[in-house]
């Protein structure tokens, strides 16, 4: 089968500022492009621009760091065909590798080994309508959901998603996530707290030490 190369943005080694992986030292896999345009995306510059490598090529420039851990992110990774034979070709070389997708392309074909972090988009993403929300049956333990929320109504309808969805809360983690800016992380920490909701507050360590540095 021939594999395409696929568009780089950047490869780069950092801490991990999100989820359950939180300050593991990482190698970050930047993929070009996504269909989405989230209001508040962090990562706008990945829409364009890259450059063209092979896989050969990427786990090449991935050796010199001192890490087991690979995350693979964008834009939108699963938008480009051959990240599907790069994640493969990432876990066959030993790497513990973890997927950041916004939720709305299908999730199932992921290599098992795995780790997939979707994204639940809500209203203030002006993408909610965009959910693959069948996405959700294919979870299990290794996998994660996060929901960015940026105001009470995002955190109201975060909260309703809960309700409809009770399996998924034991199915894996879910994470709520501030975003920067508008939503103030203590005032969503109370509004977990008053529901006592089953969610996980998440606040970015990358953005914390760094702020929003490209290649941080």
């Amino acid at each position: 089968m021939c594999v395409l190369p696929l568009k780089v943005s950047e490869i780069f080694f950092s801490l991990q500022g999100e989820a359950s992986r939180m300050g593991k030292p990482t190698a970050f896999i930047r993929l070009t492009g996504c269909p989405l345009r989230c209001r508040w995306c962090d990562s706008a510059y990945a829409f364009t621009g890259g450059a063209p490598m092979s896989i050969e090529a990427i786990l090449a420039a991935l050796r010199p760091y001192p890490t087991r851990q690979v995350c693979l992110t964008g834009g939108e990774p699963l938008a480009q065909k051959s990240a599907f034979p790069l994640m493969t070709s990432l876990a066959d070389a030993g790497y513990e590798v973890a997927l950041e997708t916004s939720g709305a392309l299908p999730i199932h074909a992921v290599d098992p080994r795995v780790s997939r972090i979707v994204d639940i988009k809500p209203p203030s993403s002006g993408e909610a309508d965009k959910n693959l929300w069948e996405n959700l049956d294919s979870l299990n333990s290794q996998d994660e959901v996060k929901i960015i929320i940026a105001d009470r109504a995002d955190y109201e309808w975060a909260r309703a998603v809960l309700h409809d969805y009770p399996a998924l809360v034991r199915r894996c983690p879910v994470w709520f996530s501030p975003a920067e800016p508008g939503q103030d992380a203590r005032t969503l920490a109370e509004w977990i707290l008053a529901d006592g909701l089953s969610a996980r507050l998440q606040i970015q360590l990358h953005k914390v030490l760094w702020g929003n540095m490209r290649g941080k």
